[in-house]
């Protein structure tokens, strides 16, 4: 029964940290995006292009990696029974924070969609940067468990 148990969580941290890297790509992918879409003319042809890749990589990559990411990790922790450790509530608050900005996101993708462009390249660039260090932060309180 421990093999089966043991093996199970094996393929469930397999599956979660697989996700975690999909998620991520896509993270990073997203707002390199927005900045090429945004450096088209507005009457430009080629801003439909991006807006359907915008979509596809939203529909197809971040949206269930962010499902499979969440529930693959709740399971691990639930398994582990990390509920009461703090280096997990830190943790949690930063996949919350990375949820958070992939919702902003895909709200951006929309205003991009609609023609409207709120924000400059250099403050895309620059928020291209919070997953990086989100997960740097993650990464460190999963590995050395601080407190």
């Amino acid at each position: 029964m421990m093999q089966v148990l043991t093996m199970l969580y094996l393929w469930l941290k397999a599956g979660h940290v697989i996700f975690v890297v999909f998620w991520m790509a896509g993270l990073f992918m997203l707002p390199r995006f927005f900045v090429y879409h945004q450096e088209l003319p507005e009457n430009a042809p080629e801003n439909a292009l991006w807006v359907e890749r915008e979509a596809r990589l939203l529909k197809i990559i971040l949206w269930p990696s962010l499902v499979l990411v969440w529930v693959l990790g709740m399971a691990l922790a639930i398994g582990g029974g990390w509920f009461t450790q703090g280096w997990l509530h830190a943790k949690l608050a930063f996949v919350l924070v990375l949820t958070a900005y992939q919702f902003w996101m895909a709200g951006y993708a929309r205003h991009l969609a609609q023609g409207r462009r709120k924000l400059a390249g250099r403050q895309l660039r620059l928020l291209n940067e919070v997953p990086g260090v989100a997960a740097a932060i993650i990464i460190i309180l999963v590995i050395i468990k601080p407190f």
